[in-house]
């Protein structure tokens, strides 16, 4: 799930960028409201957390454009604006939740993720390829009955394949859902974390899961 941050204070930006990533969540950063804007009318986000004093364009008015475009995508305020006003004004524009700073992280935490189960199907929350399971509400991955240790980016890849089960899905996605602007990689990083999931995918039992290359087109999830 890929998150948009926006933030112009940079080192706050950072921080809580990377306390996402270790929540396991895609995380992409934009530092003003038009670099926002921009975003928001070319990429797919599962939420945007947003400040509302922002160089170049105001919070409320990248929300405001947002929601004119018909935008459904939940979006939590993060801001010092905390008074009544700006919380009323948030919210009606169409925010889905309004935290003011000072903040504690763990609670920034359990309302992302309440906001992401909100927005989520009400449809089974569990994803199987053969004995690899994906729990969508804990956002977990479990592999013959065990739970699969993986890093924030190892689970990116693991979650959009599985989410695409059966369809090939090109290296340049992958890379778009694992790594943000901000990152200096290159679209050939994926292939390092495939060999890695590869490795840890590796099982002798029925049930057993494997990811193929198709060259030139992309990678395939599937069970054997």
């Amino acid at each position: 799930m890929r998150i948009l941050l926006v933030e112009d204070h940079i080192e706050l930006s950072r921080w809580l960028a990377k306390a996402l990533r270790d929540a396991h969540l895609t995380v992409e950063c934009a530092h003003n409201g038009a670099d926002a804007d921009s975003l928001l009318l070319t990429q797919e986000y599962a939420l945007v957390i947003l400040d509302l004093t922002l160089p170049r364009m105001d919070g409320l008015e990248v929300l405001k454009r947002m929601r004119a475009r018909g935008s459904r995508t939940p979006v939590l305020i993060l801001t010092a604006r905390g008074g009544l006003a700006d919380r009323v004004s948030g919210l009606n524009m169409g925010a889905d939740d309004y935290l003011a700073k000072p903040f504690e992280l763990e609670e920034l935490e359990a309302r992302v993720k309440a906001l992401l189960r909100r927005s989520q199907s009400q449809e089974a929350v569990t994803v199987a390829c053969g004995a690899l399971c994906f729990d969508t509400v804990s956002r977990t991955f479990t592999y013959h009955g065990e739970l699969l240790a993986l890093t924030p980016r190892e689970h990116a890849v693991l979650e959009a394949l599985i989410m695409r089960q059966g369809h090939t899905v090109p290296k340049d996605k992958l890379f778009q859902q694992v790594f943000s602007l901000d990152d200096n990689a290159s679209v050939d990083a994926i292939e390092i974390y495939i060999h890695r999931l590869r490795k840890k995918l590796e099982h002798e039992g029925a049930g057993r899961v494997g990811i193929t290359t198709l060259r030139g087109l992309g990678y395939l999830l599937q069970a054997a």
